[in-house]
């Protein structure tokens, strides 16, 4: 049976690509990502890419406010390496333009989970977290785990 590896790619609907896209194009630097451009179908998307996936913003056709708690996407989790990796996310975040809230931790979620939290100009809520032990000890123990 194959095996999910990851995500390749995620893409947005935006509310205005041009307000979108200065958003993203200072987000993005923060996490090492590159920049390119597409027609699909007629239509301009903006891809910010790495070297595991790509996040792709395209003009909505209706301009419905992005409602986290209606059917679709609640928000989207980013993870780096280490809570010092999420401290110094936040703080580059905030110098760059970014309304991040300070890394924190977060023991409701996990002993361990660190974070910060951001939003698009949509309203799509972003985070930062830290690659907690759980998901460590899942990755690296998976084959001894129960079914």
């Amino acid at each position: 049976m194959p095996e999910i590896i990851g995500f390749d790619h995620v893409y947005l609907s935006v509310s205005d690509i041009a307000t979108s896209e200065s958003f993203y194009d200072r987000l993005v630097p923060v996490f090492g990502f590159r920049k390119s451009r597409f027609a699909l179908h007629g239509d301009a998307h903006v891809q910010y890419y790495n070297r595991h996936f790509s996040l792709v913003i395209r003009q909505a056709r209706n301009r419905t406010p992005h409602d986290p708690y209606a059917p679709g996407l609640h928000h989207l989790c980013l993870r780096v390496d280490s809570i010092d990796e999420v401290v110094a996310t936040a703080g580059a975040l905030r110098e760059a333009g970014i309304d991040a809230t300070e890394a924190a931790l977060h023991p409701g979620y996990a002993p361990d989970y660190w974070a910060t939290f951001f939003t698009d100009p949509d309203g799509i809520r972003l985070e930062v977290t830290n690659y907690r032990m759980e998901r460590r000890e899942r990755h690296d123990r998976w084959d001894d785990l129960p079914v």
